[in-house]
């Protein structure tokens, strides 16, 4: 039982490695969206909206839900 318990703490682990390196490539520092694709960048920082914003909380998300599996896989 312990080993179910161990591989499925492994995939879920790998998972959100994975997810999580994802968001972090998508972002860069002070150009919008469209930049990771090719588009243009205007040079001016502003606020997060819409999915740069989706993205920048999601990113958080992944790495606690990454730092949690981590943690509980040492405990378990």
């Amino acid at each position: 039982m312990d080993y179910l318990k161990n591989n499925w703490l492994q995939l879920v682990q790998l998972a959100l490695s994975v997810f999580l390196i994802i968001t972090i490539l998508m972002q860069q520092r002070g150009a919008g969206l469209g930049g990771v694709f090719g588009g243009q960048d205007m040079g001016s920082y502003s606020t997060k909206r819409g999915i740069e914003k989706i993205l920048f909380y999601t990113t958080i998300i992944l790495a606690i839900l990454f730092f949690v599996s981590a943690f509980a896989q040492i405990l378990l």
